[in-house]
């Protein structure tokens, strides 16, 4: 071989190689198409299609809904959400109850209540101090909880910890018990004890 010829049989193994290797993607592609086209058809069939807005979009449907719930406070343990709802029924279709619960399931005596108009919440709160289940109920707007907005709450000084508390005043000179010029009373001796 001389120093401009080109080496074919190299060229055409390289060649059928690649062919090979576009033949594999596109069979890859047609498959994650397939997967895909799956996916968003058992999302269709569940109800729970993703939002596609993201995160911003999320956020502005929770405060919409917010626009429409109730915090409702002082909820009697014993309260069902149905007991709940013909307390609110006079005034709006209400949407949902959701009485807050602890990891054992015992409920928290607090409740939010979701009405399909946002003018039964304002029908709602004339019902503040109301009773149920012999209990005054306390009813408010519900608040949009703002991620990342959380108050920061340092921690106090434990009074039992046996250390005084950063910052705290020490005085610069330790000044005696009795005072100044005062002497000590005397005391009756301890009875003897080898562990002293």
């Amino acid at each position: 071989m001389e120093e401009g010829d080109v080496d074919m049989t190299g060229a055409d193994a390289n060649e059928a190689e690649l062919d090979d290797m576009k033949k594999r993607l596109k069979e890859i592609e047609d498959e994650a198409a397939a997967l895909r086209d799956m996916q968003a058809k058992v999302e269709k069939e569940m109800g729970s299609v993703q939002d596609p807005g993201g995160s911003g979009a999320s956020q502005a449907s929770r405060e919409e809904v917010d626009s429409r719930s109730i915090f409702v406070g002082n909820v009697d343990y014993s309260c069902t959400p149905e007991e709940v709802q013909q307390h609110f029924q006079s005034c709006g279709t209400v949407n949902r109850v959701t009485i807050r619960t602890d990891k054992y399931g015992q409920p928290k005596g607090y409740a939010y209540v979701e009405f399909l108009e946002t003018e039964a919440v304002q029908e709602a709160l004339q019902l503040n101090e109301s009773e149920l289940h012999g209990r005054q109920l306390k009813v408010t707007a519900k608040r949009t909880n703002v991620p990342g907005m959380k108050q920061f709450r340092p921690r106090r000084a434990n009074p039992y910890a046996g250390f005084p508390p950063r910052g705290a005043f020490v005085a610069p000179y330790f000044y005696p018990a009795y005072g100044y010029g005062k002497i000590p009373r005397f005391r009756m001796p301890a009875r003897y004890s080898p562990y002293n």
